[in-house]
């Protein structure tokens, strides 16, 4: 059996989601088990439900925020109940690695989570510890903490650089 790799898709740029996603069809048309589970996005996004959709593929989303808006766009007090629910995502992610329940996890908008001070990076890297050799990570993000770095193989940062006409 192939060793499996932990990546991470961080920076300002567009386009982390849905490299993620890409990444993610590819091992399911191999016939792996797919879960994709998503943090800070609310409940609105439902572009990605056509794909539980799809015959013959094992491919699993989850989005454990109960509000419509997305995380940032969100009252103080919203923002307090839906720490919650994202607490129980992640818990659900952490039961997912621990238990090898699928071959390949995407941990959509995870890094926010640390960002957002809603859980501690020693909370990440405790469940990556969990992580065996069969089972394929990526993690999103706009921004990688630099003690994750001892537990990712592979960085990729999408960056957008403004036009000169974009800056005026």
């Amino acid at each position: 059996m192939e060793r499996e790799i932990t990546e991470v898709y961080c920076g300002n740029g567009k386009g982390k989601t849905t490299l993620a996603v890409g990444r993610g069809l590819r091992f399911a048309i191999q016939g792996k088990s797919v879960i994709i589970i998503q943090f800070l996005k609310g409940r609105e996004r439902r572009e990605l439900d056509f794909l539980e959709e799809l015959d013959n593929f094992d491919f699993k989303i989850f989005r454990f925020e109960k509000m419509d808006t997305c995380y940032n766009d969100l009252s103080e007090q919203e923002k307090a109940e839906e720490r919650t629910n994202i607490l129980n995502g992640l818990n659900f992610a952490r039961k997912v690695i621990a238990t090898r329940e699928c071959d390949f996890l995407l941990l959509d908008e995870i890094l926010g989570l640390m960002d957002k001070g809603i859980a501690p990076v020693e909370t990440i890297i405790d469940m990556l510890k969990q992580k065996d050799e069969s089972m394929h990570i990526i993690m999103t993000g706009c921004w990688l903490p630099d003690a994750l770095k001892p537990y990712v193989d592979s960085i990729t940062t999408i960056t957008t650089e403004l036009t000169d006409q974009e800056r005026e």
